[in-house]
């Protein structure tokens, strides 16, 4: 367990430096999925946004997909904490 999230942490860190559009895209699929993570949908909306927000166009169609999934009140969440990330990077 900790191997995973030793390597979760080490991808959300270089999304964090660069913002690198698959690097988000792949921690929203990770949270999306449960995959090495606790499944997650509102942390994997904020991934899935912030992905989308720097070009990533199958970001756009997860995001829209999950958010289907999700109430208002998560997605507002998921937004939140997109701005939030945004203004610390």
């Amino acid at each position: 367990m900790a191997r995973f999230e030793i390597a979760t942490n080490e991808m959300a860190e270089f999304a964090a430096q660069g913002g690198a559009p698959d690097a988000l895209f792949e921690l929203g699929l990770m949270y999306c999925a449960g995959r090495e993570v606790p499944l997650d949908l509102v942390q994997a909306h904020k991934w899935f946004n912030l992905a989308a927000q720097r070009g990533n166009t199958d970001a756009k169609r997860y995001r829209v997909e999950l958010a289907g999934e999700m109430s208002k009140a998560d997605i507002a969440e998921a937004q939140r904490q997109a701005r939030a990330w945004l203004a610390k990077h």
